[in-house]
């Protein structure tokens, strides 16, 4: 997926199995960094003249592969994209251009990945300088190695049994709650290293160095 918010990366990897959804001002996105997208997909209200005319134009030759929403409409962009390839079977998102600009449309974006996680599917928010995905009554490991900060937020009221080994600072059936933001700024020490919750859901957000 690949959406219109803040992209610094200077490409986004592409197997031949994957297929890539443009989110309205995506195309742009999809544009310069030569990715051809499977489907196009938004209200377009966001659209350059040119990216419009293009996505009017594709829309005439291969109408199958874009999608025109109302721009009156409960789901966003992102949301509707999801949804549509959860109906398809995909149940790996790598989500591009959805965090940064408005901070709205990014927090809208961290509830997209909790949608996912309650639909059995899995989501992670990609940028150049870091990566958020959502943790449900689980456990995730991270390979020996890895540098940069972890931060975790409680996206209920609260977040109970967090266990966090390997990082500068462990806990250990911990409580994370939504107004104390006690698991902000935690660092890999190139150890292999894992966190987990036992119930509740907790936002992960990894910044790694520049």
């Amino acid at each position: 997926m690949v959406g219109a918010g803040d992209l610094t990366v200077g490409e986004i990897p592409v197997k031949k199995e994957d297929f890539v959804i443009s989110l309205d001002g995506g195309i742009g996105y999809c544009d310069f960094l030569k990715l051809e997208p499977d489907l196009i997909i938004g209200d377009f209200d966001s659209l350059t003249e040119g990216e419009r005319q293009a996505v009017e134009q594709l829309e005439k030759e291969i109408p199958d592969r874009v999608i025109r929403l109302n721009p009156v409409k409960d789901d966003t962009d992102m949301l509707y994209g999801l949804k549509l390839a959860l109906e398809m079977g995909y149940r790996e998102f790598r989500l591009y251009g959805a965090t940064g600009g408005r901070f709205d449309h990014t927090l809208a974006n961290i509830q997209c990945l909790l949608y996912l996680k309650n639909h059995g599917a899995t989501g992670y928010l990609m940028d150049g300088n870091g990566m958020i995905l959502v943790l449900k009554n689980e456990e995730v490991r991270f390979k020996a190695g890895m540098e940069g900060y972890v931060s975790l937020f409680s996206l209920g009221k609260s977040a109970e049994g967090v266990t966090i080994k390997g990082l500068k600072y462990e806990l250990e059936h911990a409580v994370i709650t939504n107004d104390f933001p006690l698991g902000i700024s935690n660092e890999f020490m190139g150890n292999e290293a894992s966190i987990s919750v036992e119930r509740g859901e907790l936002v992960c957000m990894l910044s790694y160095p520049d």
